[in-house]
């Protein structure tokens, strides 16, 4: 008896031995596969971050960007290669420096000699910086480094300014404060870093790694005084960084990296993974009591057959509930796919009957004219016709050849003034390809002519010689034009010098229109495209504040650009139409 019992000890003993060692396998295999589920968790989060970070520093940074492309071209600039006021050049680069918080702005010209600076101090040529060189080009140039005067971490913009002739004149360079721009996030999570193409730390919002750069074999980071201990390691294709050297930088962290072109640095983030070796630990606990518990059980078989069954059962029931509530959310979510999908197509149809619309409304705007464009040539051809009888009658041949001579280009006349109502009226729907945009200028004007003649307004355009051609759609840019002279018409009625200006040219990869008249201008240029908003009386105007709102989707559709801005030379507004220039061949 006592020899059975010990058999039956070490049976038990031999169950319990496999049972402990099966659970620690079990177990460690749910922590390395919970570790690198919770990794990969970390890493789209820590990925996010890191875009979050990368893209706050590039929209900081391009503030900077818009203020060298805005303010190199300024006449205060560009006076000082004829001998302009000094001063006044840096008076208004330190007046931009206060209001942007930038270390320095420096105006040069093509041979690097600094022409005007915001601060005393400044070096006396940029011959030597590569920003600069690369501003001559016609390109803006960037780069980050130590600002000469200040000593301190600068991104510098270098913004090319253009002289009548096409050729770079003048470079402007902003030096942004990196200290500045990172102050808002220093100290926030997760670590975040920017390396530039040396490999150095030159932002970031622990200012310990600052000036660190990576290690000989490219990987990890050495300050500039020694290298700490780094160890690297690799769980499903994720890099690990173990350090002691910052207490605040994660022991354990995933480190991540993203290329910025646009700046030229490289983001790169510190995620701490303990979270995540916490998460696998619980797991791996969790499964490991669950199986030390079933392991127990297996003496009371006929106890875990029945709690397996009733396990089992319950475990049917959730899986066959959850089945039906994932099948009615795809239901649900295919219906709302639906509904917008329809809700897209009614926006499209929408907007293209919108555009249709204002085109109709603008030719029932034009109609007393073009009915009185129309009646003066038939008034015309009535009356050749009936001389022409008359000198058939009296034997002048020749006097009659004349006048069915002048009612021939009356007719044709006519026809052109009708296929222009035609174009313009139709709902254009091929896309757009190469045009002459003299072709869409000279239907714009035909149908305003009435309209500018009413209100005495004097038309100052020179066709261009040559075709200038352009990515555009015939009768939608005639409709653009329309607009354009409309609303300039509008702005100059109660003055008494009423002077539209219209020119087209190319520059560049681009083809420039630009309708000016001598109005009041702009109260508020960055709100003239919004739909709805006219700066008009009430009952002043048939228009609903469309027209423009209509235009700049036009001209978006044909990959262009439109912008409004008062006149520099006197009253009056500006509009530029922008297009993506064609060549002859493309036109063909």
């Amino acid at each position: 008896m006592t020899r059975t019992m010990t058999r039956s000890g070490r049976y038990l003993l031999l169950l319990g031995l496999v049972a402990l060692t099966l659970t620690l396998a079990v177990s460690a295999g749910v922590w390395r596969l919970g570790y690198g589920q919770a990794l990969t968790q970390a890493a789209r989060r820590g990925e996010a971050d890191l875009d979050l970070a990368a893209d706050r520093l590039t929209a900081q940074l391009q503030r900077y960007q818009e203020v060298a492309v805005l303010l190199a071209d300024h006449p205060l600039l560009t006076a000082l290669h004829d001998g302009g006021d000094v001063r006044a050049a840096e008076a208004l680069l330190l007046g931009t420096a206060d209001k942007t918080s930038a270390l320095v702005l420096l105006y040069a010209a093509p041979d690097g000699r600094v022409l005007a600076a915001s601060h005393a101090g400044a070096p006396a040529t940029l011959a030597a910086e590569p920003q600069f060189r690369r501003a001559l080009t016609g390109a803006l140039g960037a780069r980050s480094g130590i600002e000469a005067r200040s000593g301190r971490r600068a991104y510098f913009y270098a913004a090319p300014g253009f002289g009548r002739d096409g050729r770079v004149e003048g470079v402007l360079v902003v030096a942004a404060d990196v200290d500045n721009v990172e102050a808002e996030w220093r100290g926030a999570r997760p670590a975040v870093y920017f390396v530039d193409e040396a490999g150095e730390v030159f932002v970031s919002n622990r200012s310990e790694l600052l000036f660190w750069s990576r290690g000989p074999d490219g990987a990890g980071l050495v300050p500039p005084d020694g290298a700490p201990a780094l160890r690297e390691t690799r769980v499903d294709g994720l890099e690990i960084w173990r350090q002691d050297w910052s207490p605040y930088v994660p022991a354990r962290a995933l480190h991540l990296t993203r290329e910025l072109p646009v700046i030229g640095l490289t983001g790169e983030a510190l995620i701490d993974v303990a979270p995540a070796r916490r998460i696998a630990a619980l797991q791996a606990a969790a499964v490991g009591g669950l199986m030390l518990f079933f392991s127990a059980l297996l003496g009371v078989a006929m106890v875990r057959r029945r709690t397996l069954a009733e396990a089992n059962a319950v475990l049917e029931d959730r899986v066959a509930a959850r089945t039906e509530a994932l099948q009615d959310a795809n239901s649900a979510l295919r219906h709302e796919v639906a509904e917008r999908q329809e809700a897209e197509a009614a926006l499209t149809r929408a907007q293209a009957d919108l555009v249709q619309a204002s085109k109709l409304s603008a030719l029932g705007q034009m109609s007393a004219g073009l009915s009185h464009e129309l009646n003066q040539p038939l008034m015309a051809i009535r009356s050749f016709a009936e001389n022409g009888a008359a000198f058939l009658d009296r034997g002048k041949g020749d006097k009659a050849a004349e006048n069915l001579t002048r009612i021939s280009e009356l007719a044709r006349r006519m026809g052109r003034i009708i296929k222009n109502l035609r174009a313009f009226a139709r709902q254009e729907s091929e896309p757009f390809g190469a045009i002459d945009v003299r072709t869409a200028i000279d239907a714009a004007l035909e149908m305003t002519e009435d309209r500018r003649a009413r209100d005495g307004v004097t038309l100052d355009y020179t066709a261009p010689d040559a075709p200038v051609w352009a990515e555009a759609g015939d009768v939608r840019l005639s409709q653009v034009i329309v607009n354009l002279i409309s609303n300039a018409c509008d702005a100059m009625q109660g003055g008494t010098d009423k002077v539209l200006t219209l020119s087209v040219a190319r520059e560049g990869a681009s083809t420039v229109i630009e309708v000016a008249d001598t109005g009041p201008g702009l109260s508020d240029p960055e709100k003239i495209f919004d739909p709805f908003y006219s700066t008009k009386e009430v009952g002043a105007s048939e228009g609903m504040g469309l027209g423009l709102s209509i235009s700049y989707g036009l001209v978006q559709s044909f990959g262009g650009a439109i912008r409004g801005r008062n006149r520099e030379d006197g009253p009056g507004a500006v509009f530029r139409v922008t297009l993506e220039a064609a060549e002859a061949r493309d036109a063909a």
